[in-house]
């Protein structure tokens, strides 16, 4: 280190380093102070000591080297105003990111430093690591999620009934796009036998759209569960001891004590199955028994599609004209009032509202293609 080119890339390199665990520090304080939970509180306020003392040691290592530590008040919280803005869970995985970046970065830097620097480096590294591991935990379960579950979920969606949500919305799928078809054919041929071919066209093609769909969806989900299964068995065989820590931290944000929690993942590890099993569950929300069976969504899906765009076609089996329009629009209404109702037995939401919210985009619907139909009619 006698050359004072290196001992200034030297003591530039490591005053970036104090200015990542300054920074870092800084906002994991932010967060304690707004983190309503005392045991995540807790773990928060280790972060920042764990910050603090790694910034202590850069900045002695920098004045060991005749540097000069900046000012600690110029740096501020990363992420800005998404700490204001965003979501916990949102906050904490973009900081793991900004850890595994910085990990990275390390490892580039070491080869600049000197043995004692390195030295220092080597053991706030695996100190970062455990933090990218903490935040992960504290961002809580991560995994894919269909499109159908984010629907309900906006409904606030009650586990365990995807057979029949997926029964619900292939129905009014159907009845939706046949009740359409029907309402604009009947504008414009007047209710003619061309409206019942069409309708029928029109629900086997929903029916099939819907079931290969609900097979794809399904079986790709399964797929991806299934490699993150992999994955995390891939890791238990590669770093079993940060496993098992980290199961121990889902435990203590749980409540249980650090000694509780490590008794408790001890005896669990004694099955690996089960250690892996629970691993899975707590940090990704997996369970093989909610597993998606492609098959099963394919015929309720089809099925469901299918009963529900028979319902607008029904009337012009018995007769033609007006009468057959009226009455399929008065069994489409009440068929998306009764989905409405039926929704409700999957979400928390009001039976009433949601069957009103239904017909009413039946009333819309119907309307809009009827007056399209009759817009063509008219020459």
């Amino acid at each position: 280190m006698g050359n004072p080119a290196d001992t200034r890339d030297v003591l530039q390199a490591l005053q970036q380093s104090w200015r990542h665990e300054v920074e870092a520090a800084a906002t994991y304080r932010l967060l304690a102070e707004q983190e309503r939970d005392p045991r995540r509180r807790e773990i928060l306020r280790k972060l920042v000591a764990a910050e603090e003392t790694h910034a202590g040691r850069w900045a002695g290592r920098i004045r060991d080297l005749g540097g000069t530590v900046p000012d600690a008040s110029t740096v501020k919280p990363a992420l800005g105003l998404t700490l204001q803005v965003a979501s916990p869970e949102v906050v904490y995985r973009k900081l793991e990111a900004i850890e595994s970046r910085g990990l990275a970065a390390d490892e580039a830097l070491a080869s600049g430093l000197d043995a004692e620097s390195r030295a220092i480096l080597t053991e706030i590294s695996a100190d970062d690591r455990e933090h990218a591991k903490i935040l992960r935990v504290l961002a809580g379960p991560q995994s894919p999620r269909s499109a159908l579950d984010l629907i309900l979920n906006r409904e606030r969606h009650v586990s365990g009934v995807n057979w029949m949500s997926d029964a619900i919305y292939g129905v009014n799928d159907g009845l939706g796009a046949v009740f359409g078809i029907v309402s604009g054919m009947a504008g414009y041929t007047g209710g003619s036998e061309i409206v019942l071919v069409t309708g029928l066209a029109g629900a086997l093609a929903s029916a099939l759209s819907m079931g290969s769909s609900a097979y794809l969806a399904a079986k790709s989900q399964r797929e991806v569960y299934e490699g993150e299964i992999a994955r995390e068995k891939a890791e238990i065989e590669q770093n079993p001891e940060e496993e098992r820590e980290e199961l121990e931290l889902f435990y203590q944000l749980k409540g249980f004590t650090e000694e509780e929690a490590r008794t408790l993942v001890a005896r669990i590890r004694e099955r690996p199955e089960h250690f892996l099993k629970t691993l899975v569950q707590e940090e990704l929300g997996l369970s093989e028994t909610t597993f998606p069976n492609p098959w099963k969504a394919c015929l309720s899906s089809t099925v469901s599609t299918a009963v529900g765009g028979l319902i607008p076609v029904i009337p012009f089996f018995f007769t033609r004209g007006t009468p057959a329009v009226i009455w399929a629009a008065i069994l489409s209404i009440l068929a998306h009032f009764g989905v409405g109702i039926a929704k409700s037995l999957v979400t928390t939401r009001s039976w009433w509202i949601s069957g009103l919210e239904m017909t009413l985009v039946a009333v819309i619907a119907g309307a809009l293609t009827y007056g399209l139909g009759l817009a063509f009619a008219i020459h």
